[in-house]
């Protein structure tokens, strides 16, 4: 399921509260006709049917802490693209108006990120982290905005490419790397002008080659339009940044883990449900099954850059055109629910 999250744990928020009726005997799910696993059978808040988290479409992760409504009574309005024109997408993504849009893309130099040495894991020990490469075609580049468009509006989200310090929420005070017990890798600064890049290409309109896609089981999902080499920084997890101890009863399925401190007070996380990038769309892998980690494309990592905790998707393998892009919502906890995942 593409519900969207660190290097350890996508969030340790624990689950929402179990809100399935207590009386579910003789309650059947309506998609499969089985009253079985009654801890993951859900009933609608105006008609009382029953329905399997799992079958679902898009399949629920886990049970809503607040009213839900199945998809008879939730009046769900059709997807509407985002209509494909410039100006109005310019706008959507506040993107400098200059002719930069339309030349071709102007790429970092890479040559010294080629050198493999020895095996795989001291080549990747070595090597530095790589830009996206946009695809030259502006047109095409509005066609992907455009997805990514649709699917921030169709749930609410308004765009943003940096972590944002909302009042009444946590300060960028708060932070600080040096919170996370054990130190936070920190981002060298050949990588940190890489990111730079990265910001100052899209401010320009060029976009990295993702598509948003929506699919009828996973709900959004993040494709690659181009090929996407192994160490490639995809996205920035981005969104409100706020205490973990304000979110712990929070229905949010995005949140991202930003610091875990010693002191569980100063934990942090990143909250996409109102302002994000396409980062809260790309894909978990199952962790329950063998195929499903097989999947997995990118990690994502915490980074300490300038002494501030940033989170990082960044591509593990190299990536065909036309792949879903997936990474692990889970670390040694596992307590983010994947076993209904694709």
């Amino acid at each position: 399921m593409a519900t969207r999250s660190s290097f350890r744990r996508r969030t340790q928020a624990p689950r929402p509260v179990s809100r399935v009726d207590d009386n579910v005997d003789g309650i059947s799910c309506e998609e499969c006709g089985s009253g079985d696993r009654e801890d993951e059978l859900i009933l609608c808040d105006k008609c009382d049917k029953g329905y399997h988290l799992f079958c679902l479409r898009p399949i629920l992760a886990c049970v809503p802490k607040g009213d839900w409504f199945c998809p008879s009574c939730s009046n769900a309005k059709r997807l509407k693209r985002f209509p494909l024109i410039q100006t109005k997408i310019i706008d959507f993504f506040r993107i400098q108006r200059s002719t930069d849009f339309y030349q071709k893309p102007c790429q970092a130099d890479s040559k010294k990120n080629k050198r493999r040495l020895g095996g795989l894991a001291m080549a990747k020990k070595k090597r530095k982290l790589l830009p996206f490469n946009p695809i030259d075609d502006p047109a095409r580049r509005l066609e992907q905005m455009a997805s990514l468009a649709t699917a921030l509006m169709a749930t609410g989200t308004d765009f943003s490419d940096e972590l944002t310090y909302v009042p009444g929420m946590a300060p960028r005070s708060a932070n600080q790397a040096s919170l996370e017990p054990g130190g936070m890798q920190v981002l060298c600064r050949e990588d940190s002008k890489t990111l730079e890049h990265c910001k100052d290409m899209m401010k320009r309109g060029q976009w990295p080659p993702l598509m948003v896609v929506f699919d009828s089981c996973e709900g959004f999902t993040v494709h690659a339009d181009r090929f996407i080499k192994d160490l490639t920084i995809i996205t920035e997890y981005t969104g409100d940044v706020d205490y973990l101890k304000n979110r712990e009863h929070d229905d949010g399925d995005s949140m991202m883990t930003l610091i875990s401190a010693a002191d569980p007070s100063n934990s942090l996380v990143i909250c996409p449900d109102k302002r994000g990038n396409i980062a809260r769309f790309i894909s978990g892998i199952n962790n329950h099954t063998p195929e499903g980690k097989k999947k997995q494309n990118l990690k994502c990592v915490r980074f300490n850059v300038d002494g501030e905790s940033r989170v990082l998707l960044i591509a593990i393998r190299d990536i065909s055109r036309g792949e879903r892009l997936y990474y692990d919502y889970n670390g040694l906890e596992q307590e983010y629910p994947t076993q209904h995942f694709v």
